[in-house]
Parts: C-alpha cells; sequence; structure tokens
C-alpha cells in the first residue's frame, strides 16, 4: 500500500505560497508544567499568512511491510518515499492520540543552507512526529532520524514539542544544496519556566554533556566552523542563534519584540528592557526561557497571545497611525520608505494576518482522550474565540472544514470570523468592546464548565471507552459550531448598529457620534484653514473701499 502525504493540512504550507516571507511568520509560547496553575504543558501556535485553514483529523491506520507514503509538493510533484511505519497515531489539528502537540516557528536564518535535494519540509517533519510519537523526547527523536535518511528541505525552523510533562524547543537548518540531513539542537525547558520563539532562533549556549536536557546533531559546532560562521579562536562562546541566524535590527524589530511582550507581561518583575528588540548597541539577548511571576491559568495564556504591545510605548492603539478609532492593525507591506528612508510597522503577536492559531493542554493525571486538548480558533487571536477540541475525538465541526480564500462564505468559520474583525476596523474602538464581551461570554463558559464535562468523561473513560469517544466529539463539535452560530449573529449585529458611520442607540435610531477630539487636532494641525467654517476676511486697502 502506498499512502500519500500530501499538503494535508493547509495552514502548514503556507510557506510555499507566493506571499513570501511574511507569510511565514508565527509566535510560539510554551508553559511547563510547574508554570501552569494546573500543572498542564501548553503550547501555543500562531499561524499566520493570508491563506485559509482548513481542520482536519487524520485516524490511526495499520501498514504492512514494505508499505510506503508518498511525498509531494504543493503543485503535485512528487518529491520522494517514506518507509512507512506498522502503526499510526490519529491526530486532531497538531495534537494526536497521546496528548502530544507539536508546533513551529520559521526563522530562515541563512538563505544559502536550504537544500532543495531534500525530502522533508518542516510540516511533512510535524505530521510524521504525531504520527509516530507519544513523547516530545520520541518526537524530536523521529524528526531528526527522518532527515538523517531523507534530508531536510525547509530553512530555518523552531519546533515547539510538548507532551504530559514536558516542553521542547528543536531548532533545525539544512546543510546547503547537496548535503546531507539537517544542522540542529534540541533543549528541554526547565519545569517552572516558560519559553517563547517568533521567527528567529532563540537557542543560544547549550550544555554540551547533559543528554537528558539537550540533544544535537554531531556537526553543530564543526559545520559552523567550516562555513566560517562561528570562530573558535574568537573567545566567545558557540551560540547556535548567532551561528545560524545572526542578530540584525529587522529581525530583531520583527521577531525578538514578540518574545519581550510575552516575557514582560509574564514576569513583569525582570524588568526585561526593550533595548534589544530596538537593535540597541550592546544590548544583551533576552533569555530563552523565564519563570512567570505566577503560575499561568489557561486563560492567561489566551491572553498572553493576545497583544498589540497595549500599555508600552509601543503600543499599536494610539498615534495617527492607529487612525481615529485607534485600530491596531497594519496593512502590508511591513517595511516602507518615505524620502528614501526606511521605516517599519510594530509586529504584534495579534495579526490579522492569522490563518489559525491553538492554545493545547496536556495533563498527566488524564486518561489520553481526556486529558489532552486543542484550544481551537481561527483569525486574529485578539478577535477570535477558542473552543476545544478534545484529543480522543474522531471527527470536527464541519465549518471549520470547508471554504476558499477565493470566495467569502457564511458556511466558513475563517469568513464569519473575518468578516466581524475586518468590519470592526471601520470604528474599532466602538465594535472591539463588543466583540471582546462576546468572546469573554463564550470563553469564560466553556473553562467554568470543562471540570464537569471532563468528570463525566472520566466515568466514562472507566466503563464506556466507546461512549467516552462519542460524548467527546459531540461535545466538541457542538461548541465548534455554537462559537460560528455566535460570530454570524455577531457580523449582523455590527453591520446593522454601525452601518454607514452611524452609531444606533438602543431604539434603533442612527445618531452621529463624529471623530474623537484629538484626532481632530490632527486633522486641524495638518490643514490649519482648509475646514475652517467661516473664511477669515481679507484685509483690503482703504482706497478700494466702496462706500
Amino acid at each position: 500500500m502506498k499512502r500519500l502525504l500530501l499538503a494535508e493540512w493547509m495552514c502548514l504550507f503556507v510557506f510555499l505560497l507566493p506571499w513570501g516571507a511574511q507569510a511565514a511568520a508565527c509566535t510560539n509560547l510554551l508553559v511547563t508544567r510547574g508554570a501552569s496553575v494546573d500543572g498542564s504543558v501548553m503550547i501555543t501556535y500562531t499561524c499566520d499568512g493570508e491563506f485559509h485553514p482548513i481542520l482536519r483529523r487524520a485516524p490511526a491506520a495499520a501498514y504492512e511491510p514494505g508499505d510506503s507514503l508518498e511525498v509531494k509538493d504543493w503543485s503535485g510533484k512528487l518529491l520522494g518515499k517514506v518507509k512507512q511505519v506498522e502503526h499510526t497515531y490519529s491526530h486532531v489539528g497538531l495534537i494526536n492520540e497521546h496528548q502530544l502537540a507539536i508546533s513551529e516557528t520559521t526563522f530562515g536564518g541563512r538563505e544559502e543552507l536550504r537544500n532543495p535535494d531534500g525530502l522533508l519540509h518542516y510540516w511533512t517533519m510535524m505530521q510524521l512526529a504525531l504520527e509516530r510519537a507519544k513523547t516530545a523526547r520520541e518526537a524530536v527523536r523521529v524528526m531528526t532520524d527522518l532527515v538523517e535518511e531523507y534530508g531536510y528541505r525547509s530553512t530555518g525552523e523552531s519546533f515547539s514539542i510538548a507532551d504530559t510533562r514536558e516542553a521542547w524547543i528543536l531548532e533545525m537548518i539544512g546543510p546547503g544544496p547537496g548535503g546531507r540531513g539537517a544542522i540542529w539542537v534540541a533543549v528541554r525547558v526547565p519545569d517552572g519556566y516558560i519559553s517563547s520563539h517568533a521567527n528567529k532562533a532563540r537557542v543560544g549556549q547549550f550544555p554540551m554533556n547533559d543528554p537528558e536536557n539537550c540533544v544535537y546533531s554531531e556537526n553543530v559546532v564543526s559545520f559552523a566552523v567550516e562555513k566560517g560562521y562561528y570562530d573558535p579562536k574568537s573567545g566567545e562562546p558557540f551560540r547556535f542563534c548567532e551561528a545560524y541566524c545572526p542578530a540584525t535590527p529587522k529581525n530583531q524589530r520583527y521577531a525578538e519584540a514578540r518574545v519581550w511582550s510575552i516575557f514582560h507581561r509574564a514576569a513583569p518583575s525582570l524588568k526585561l528592557s526593550a533595548d534589544y528588540h530596538r537593535a540597541v548597541p550592546g544590548a544583551q539577548p533576552y533569555p530563552l526561557w523565564v519563570k512567570p511571576d505566577k503560575k499561568l491559568s489557561l486563560a492567561d495564556v489566551f491572553s498572553l497571545m493576545r497583544d498589540h504591545y497595549e500599555g508600552t510605548d509601543y503600543d499599536m492603539t494610539k498615534g495617527v497611525d492607529a487612525g481615529p478609532y485607534g485600530t491596531p492593525n497594519r496593512w502590508r507591506p511591513m517595511h516602507w520608505m518615505v524620502d528614501s528612508v526606511e521605516y517599519a510597522w510594530e509586529r504584534p503577536i495579534s495579526t490579522q494576518q492569522t490563518g489559525f492559531s491553538f492554545v493545547s493542554q496536556s495533563r498527566s493525571w488524564l486518561p489520553d482522550p481526556v486529558g489532552g486538548v486543542l484550544w481551537y480558533g481561527v483569525d486574529d487571536t485578539y478577535t477570535t474565540c477558542y473552543f476545544p477540541l478534545y484529543c480522543g475525538i474522531d471527527s470536527v465541526p464541519e465549518s471549520f472544514t470547508v471554504g476558499t480564500l477565493g470566495k467569502f462564505s457564511w458556511d466558513s468559520a475563517w469568513w464569519v470570523f473575518n468578516f466581524a474583525a475586518n468590519f470592526a476596523n471601520l470604528k474599532y474602538s466602538y465594535m472591539l468592546p463588543e466583540i471582546l464581551a462576546l468572546q469573554r461570554d463564550i470563553e469564560g463558559k466553556l473553562l467554568e464548565v470543562q471540570p464537569a464535562i471532563e468528570k463525566t468523561a472520566l466515568e466514562l473513560a472507566k466503563s464506556n471507552p466507546e461512549m467516552l469517544r462519542r460524548y467527546l466529539t459531540d461535545y466538541s463539535v457542538t461548541q465548534g459550531e455554537m462559537v460560528v452560530a455566535r460570530w454570524r449573529q455577531l457580523g449582523e449585529h455590527l453591520i446593522t448598529k454601525y452601518n454607514d458611520g452611524y452609531v444606533k442607540d438602543e431604539a434603533g435610531e442612527p445618531q452621529e457620534m463624529g471623530y474623537p477630539e484629538s484626532w481632530l487636532r490632527e486633522v486641524v494641525g495638518a490643514r490649519p484653514d482648509q475646514f475652517l467654517l467661516e473664511t477669515k476676511k481679507a484685509d483690503v486697502p482703504e482706497s478700494e473701499l466702496v462706500d
């Protein structure tokens, strides 16, 4: 039997699409069980790019000796084959039946190290790890063994890998055209700490004699020396991130700012300076992990993934660039020129370009079908609504499995959320509170009932595993479709209440609300005479006056 391994999850194939580097832009947060309120291991993923995600569930499967997978690229070109294993595990999105979850961010790194002769792109490796591994350590081994045998095709990549007990970061880059395997390092996040990465390699110095907490390719240093990326005679310690993804003002602003935002909100006592992400000379890089000031709940993690630098000097809801109603969204391109000088918009965690995002929970004290949860949402993290997909389910909500980027449809969850979020840009400061109120209401209730849902699930786990699967599936699917239905209603409400720039009152009467005074002052300051209601009387010589 040959199994076809295509671009099965559209969300993971952004790299191949023509939008370039901006499309391969994601943010991850890793929370160890000692850093979470309830002992969950959690990782997050914002998969950012202009694409329409398709949520899928893959069932477990059995294979015969000699079976293989045909690996094709997005265009359908056959790249090669991978030997199949005897049994593969089921997975919902990016969490499998054993509560193993994986996410990623692309750091690119040294473009010359991309190997077009390698077989495996990063998204293929993620899928194969979910199908073949039960733990994070095993996933690291599966992924690195696969690239050693079949070659690595992508540019630099940072993976977050979580199971019920540990969270690991694996960073990998290719050997260049015709090279073998990949260059990589994997480190375990210490218990009680959190970590983050966002499109820039983050592993610096790492222990080379502690295999319980760090593993790496045997050529990780020697290859850098051979290529001239690192000089042992410099006296400087070897740092993976500097060898394979050197810091630049552009990638510090684009990537490290998001890491700083998560760290400074989770651990304000550290008083981490903004200097590094502003590329101030001599500023120290941010640590790979920090201990949060307090243990994080699931709701806290949702909140950390919702940010436009509010309350900081880089608050995207402030200033003339936010428009009269304080929208934090900035339209691409990120970089732009004025009078031959290059500028850049801030790059926040929350962006209108997000296709989907998730927060995964892996919990050691619960049976796998109940313990593993993917809290899933589509579009911008700030205005999405997360709902639970238990890893023991056998189907997913239909509205998250349909739709295309080329045509709007009320049947597509992604388009429903995009409608509300895009319309809100017209009067953001008015509409955002209504969106967040619904978000808080739904998410709050889902979190509140989670213990009761799982109490019933645990009882079924003891007596009727088949009924457990059906119970969790019905609950996950029902909540997903409920969220979409509520968001359709929200979109219809917003376009009715805020039509043509008016704001309808409780009686349905349109009110003229105008613009904020602070913004009107900006308008007047730019063109002080144009908007005067009465023109100043011109000076006329006395000899020309007519009696």
